[in-house]
């Protein structure tokens, strides 16, 4: 039985003590967000302004460039922001993917056998990431982009597609009913492609034979590839002398932005894809090459995979930086979310609810890249038993 002076102080106990600790924290925080709180409204009442998000039904009366959806002036306030949005959202769909890519390219170059590789990846990551973005997208834009060719003597690739200073014109699918089969034919390809992946995994687990699974797998990729290609009704670019028809154009303020941020990016994801490779023990590599498999597929199936478990943390980092960074688009004028909400800011003179509008939607936007990448780092991680 504990004696009456054996009783340890209620204000030496860990519970009591955390609680008083939580719930003074909570109350600090509640009283910093009433200080700010009242504060803005006090300034609001003094300069006679109201708080509220009825002014995004009034007229935008400013013009967007290239909007993916249609839009026009007449629009209101929240047409323009929603097509500030998807401008945002496809600079940063499109840069992770570019990043991602040449990141990886490079930091296994960054290791390669051969010097000249092996230095000119040293170059590329020791220049990009040692360079502020807003003066890489200032070279980008003002020193390449709008230093090309005019719009009667373009850059032609393939053909198919014509770089000028007025952008980039690229083929597109047109809009029919056979274009949304077809893409809706890719979809369902690139979700049996995940099945018969996850099959293949079991299997292969299992100890025995996948390759039906493989086959498979390529067989459905030919199969979205040709459709893709084949089913499509595309809408090509045409040159007659003077002018470029058809297709779609890509701004000059979109392809700096998006150059800027891919090849900054990656010489960070480079470096994360370096130090994964190198956290593989050295055995892994010995023992793959004394099965005889070739340098490509002990990179491929023995190094790269466990790697992953490590890279996958620090790139997710990388991924919010470059979705953060996609503000910087305003500097170039290129209309993304910011830099909408800033002229719109402007005209209604509703500073705070635009920035409360960008803020959150630059948190749901972080929040769900994070919450996709977190899902990718528990399916190749090691099961624990």
């Amino acid at each position: 039985m504990v004696k009456q002076q054996d009783k340890i102080p209620w204000w030496r106990n860990s519970i009591v003590r955390n609680f008083l600790v939580q719930s003074a924290v909570l109350a600090a925080l509640i009283a910093v967000i009433f200080f700010f709180g009242s504060n803005l409204v006090n300034n609001f009442q003094r300069l006679g302004l109201s708080f509220g998000f009825n002014f995004l039904s009034r007229t935008a009366s400013f013009p967007i460039a290239n909007p993916i959806i249609p839009y026009s002036p007449t629009d209101p306030y929240a047409k323009a922001i929603l097509v500030g949005l998807i401008n945002s959202l496809q600079v940063m769909f499109l840069g992770i993917i570019i990043a991602t890519i040449l990141g990886v390219t490079i930091g296994i170059g960054r290791l390669s056998d051969n010097w000249l590789v092996r230095k000119i990846a040293t170059v590329y990551i020791e220049t990009f990431r040692n360079i502020p973005l807003l003066l890489q997208l200032f070279f980008w834009y003002f020193v390449v982009f709008l230093n090309l060719p005019k719009i009667d003597d373009p850059i032609t690739i393939g053909g198919k597609i014509f770089l000028t200073n007025r952008g980039m014109d690229i083929p597109w699918f047109r809009g029919t009913l056979q274009t949304w089969l077809a893409l809706g034919f890719i979809v369902a390809a690139i979700v049996v492609a995940i099945i018969l992946w996850q099959k293949r995994n079991a299997v292969i687990e299992s100890g025995k034979s996948a390759r039906i699974w493989v086959n498979l797998s390529w067989l459905n990729a030919i199969a979205a590839v040709v459709i893709f290609i084949l089913a499509i009704n595309w809408n090509i670019p045409q040159f007659d002398g003077q002018s470029i028809i058809g297709g779609v154009n890509l701004s000059l303020e979109f392809l700096a932005l998006l150059t800027g941020l891919s090849i900054y990016t990656s010489a960070f994801i480079a470096e994360v894809v370096r130090a994964g490779i190198q956290s593989v023990n050295e055995g892994q590599w010995e023992a793959a090459k004394a099965l005889g498999l070739k340098p490509g597929s002990v990179m491929q199936l023995v190094i790269f995979p466990q790697a992953l478990r490590v890279m996958i943390p620090p790139l997710t980092s990388e991924f919010l930086n470059l979705a953060k960074n996609s503000s910087l688009a305003s500097a170039i004028a290129y209309k993304d979310i910011y830099a909408v909400a800033i002229t719109i800011s402007e005209q209604a003179s509703k500073s705070v609810e635009m920035l409360l509008i960008v803020m959150l939607t630059y948190l749901i936007i972080n929040l769900i890249i994070s919450l996709m990448m977190n899902w990718l780092n528990l399916s190749v991680k090691i099961p624990e038993r």
